[in-house]
């Protein structure tokens, strides 16, 4: 017979709504600074579960219009949960973290990818498509989610943290805004940043502090834009369930954050808000190797990746190298990241034939599990990297046949009310 005998839920640090509006709440921060405090703290062992909103802090509804995409206030992003202190972590040790658990909630069984303006956020292809905001809304069923705006398929998640990470040092953090700064201010005129830098505006913490910290942390703090040292925004899918983090710790007690979740995504994250976002529940549990960041020579994090996987053996890939064969037929050297969009385009305008609009396309290979390869990058002039597209997420055949392809009629994803694309 069951007992309530050395039966013990495990403890939630941060709780939240992931129906208010992120600023609202307690536990929520969106910038990186080492005076945040650690908002609750944890035994090294200890199972505990962090909730969190979806990463632009509840400005994204389920419903068939991209405006609140096209007008989503990034001042405000990212939105994690946390800090969580872990007892006994010091500087330059490595906080091991492994992930036990990603869900959505109960409550919102449904996430979104989006393409984002040109102007505001922007996306792997940006210029090439002068991005409009459009976007695809998923329902989870279990493990699988599939969208009214891009028909025809359904695909297994790899739920995954898209940010984590530790706090920095003052030292650090200097380091960040100093050299971000110094390439801002080398590209001046680009469009969208190739950086952002401090941004007080819409800065916050959620926590009762003095109103002169809370104005130097808005004053100095990092944006949670890109993946740093410490971890950060760096988007891999396969830090799902059962994987494990080491991390470098820079501050008395590590202050390890995460948000940004993610239902499933592809190799790349390419439309900047690629994955399927959601808001959701992670579970974790936290222990320490000390001086870890000089045993193990650390400069950046490392990772475990999770054992369970979506099981796709069947794929067609596509091939892309150092030459714009989709714009001005340039030779580029060894040019990894001209490869790896010349094989998205390549994919891109394949589902196109199938019947899929360009939009559409864009956010499938954005959300769904594609994987994406450095297939070589020794052979001058041309790297060559591949990406992948599963056929087992269609429920229709898209192999390439004698015949051609048979082009579909899918509709369009949610676009901007104004019907600009």
């Amino acid at each position: 017979m069951a007992t309530k005998e050395n039966s013990f839920a495990h403890r939630t640090v941060v709780e939240v709504d992931p129906f208010i509006p992120a600023d609202q709440q307690k536990g929520i921060h969106n910038r990186w600074h080492p005076d945040i405090p650690a908002y609750a703290t944890v035994k090294p062992g200890e199972v505990f579960t962090v909730q969190c909103v979806d990463w632009t802090g509840a400005q994204i509804g389920n419903n068939d219009c991209s405006d609140d995409i096209k007008d989503v206030d990034l001042t405000k992003i990212h939105n994690l949960s946390g800090p969580v202190a872990i007892e006994g972590a010091e500087p330059g040790d490595c906080l091991v973290v492994d992930i036990l658990d990603v869900r959505p909630f109960d409550k919102m069984p449904w996430g979104y990818t989006g393409i984002f303006e040109l102007t505001n956020g922007g996306g792997l292809f940006a210029r090439e498509f002068n991005s409009k905001a459009a976007k695809a809304i998923w329902d989870f069923h279990g493990v699988y989610a599939s969208s009214r705006h891009i028909p025809g398929v359904r695909f297994a998640g790899v739920s995954h943290p898209g940010l984590i990470g530790t706090a920095p040092s003052a030292e650090l953090l200097a380091t960040w805004n100093t050299r971000e700064g110094a390439l801002i201010a080398a590209h001046a005129q680009s469009v969208p940043p190739v950086a952002f830098p401090p941004e007080p505006k819409n800065a916050y913490v959620g926590q009762d502090l003095p109103a002169e910290v809370q104005e130097k942390i808005a004053r100095e703090g990092a944006r949670t834009i890109p993946p740093r040292e410490h971890g950060g925004n760096c988007d891999i899918k396969n830090l799902s369930k059962g994987s494990r983090c080491y991390f470098p710790v820079y501050v008395k007690g590590a202050n390890l954050s995460v948000g940004d979740l993610h239902f499933s995504q592809g190799d790349g994250e390419i439309s900047f808000c690629g994955a399927i976002e959601m808001a959701g529940i992670i579970t974790f549990s936290c222990s320490i190797i000390k001086n870890g960041v000089e045993k193990f020579a650390m400069k950046q994090p490392m990772f475990l990746p999770s054992p369970v996987d979506p099981l796709y053996s069947a794929k067609l890939i596509f091939e892309g190298i150092s030459v714009d064969l989709h714009g001005d037929g340039k030779q580029y050297d060894m040019d990894a990241t001209v490869a790896f969009k010349q094989a998205t385009l390549n994919a891109i305008t394949y589902l196109m034939k199938l019947g899929y609009t360009r939009e559409q396309a864009y956010l499938l290979l954005s959300a769904a599990p594609v994987e994406s390869h450095v297939g070589a990058i020794v052979d001058s002039p041309n790297a060559c990297v591949t990406m992948a597209l599963p056929l087992g997420i269609f429920d229709f055949d898209i192999l390439p046949k004698e015949e051609g392809l048979t082009k579909k009629d899918f509709g369009q994803c949610a676009i901007r009310s104004d019907g600009v694309v």
